[in-house]
């Protein structure tokens, strides 16, 4: 079982990276919440779970502790798989996820992409007490605030828009953060300027083309 990899990032997409470690590419499978925080060229330590399976074995990482124990708990939820997990992990932080189980928020749990509301109640029943116990034991990471989730998620939310468009991760988050500077905004980023801060990283990047 391969827990953990660390080496230099080779590349990185909305949904998995290549690490190189001692010479060898792993592919891995990662939220694209982690994936907007990393860049090619970085040397990092990545927490991973594989998993296997009658059609393939997967690589999965995770930036923090917190996450990996979250995939794997939902996991535990019959009908929900590994790629699912994933796309919840995307939508939802750790927080926000287990905000959504504790305030019986079905809403926010439909929001990722292959889960309906059949597979978010049922998440929220077998989960519920437990993930808040996973957070209450001081497990969420260190130094974060409700100020840097509010950035990293509304950026994220730029980044991810600009690579949906085609662009490469690395271009995406770069241009995101120069509109930010350029449009003398502050962070954390408000939900309401995405679109501005979107619609300038998009026209940056066309200039450069």
């Amino acid at each position: 079982m391969i827990a953990s990899l660390e080496g230099d990032i080779l590349a990185v997409d909305a949904d998995s990276i290549v690490i190189d470690v001692n010479g060898l590419g792993f592919s891995v499978r990662m939220s694209s919440r982690d994936t907007a925080r990393l860049h090619a060229g970085q040397h990092e330590r990545i927490i991973t779970q594989m998993t296997v399976s009658q059609d393939a074995i997967g690589l999965y990482g995770f930036t923090d502790a917190p996450s990996k124990k979250l995939f794997m708990q939902l996991q535990k939820v019959s009908g929900i798989g590994p790629k699912v997990a994933m796309a919840i992990l995307s939508t939802l932080s750790v927080q926000d996820l287990s905000t959504a189980i504790r305030d019986n928020d079905v809403t926010a749990l439909t929001r990722a992409p292959g889960l309906g509301k059949k597979g978010a109640q049922k998440i929220i029943l077998e989960l519920r007490g437990s993930v808040d116990l996973e957070l209450s034991d001081g497990s969420a990471q260190e130094g974060s605030s409700p100020q840097s989730d509010a950035t990293d998620h509304n950026i994220q939310q730029v980044v991810l828009g600009l690579v949906s468009l085609g662009w490469q991760q690395k271009d995406a988050y770069s241009a995101a953060k120069t509109a930010v500077g350029q449009l003398g905004l502050e962070e954390p980023l408000g939900d309401d300027d995405v679109p501005r801060v979107l619609r300038a990283a998009l026209s940056d990047l066309d200039r450069g083309r």
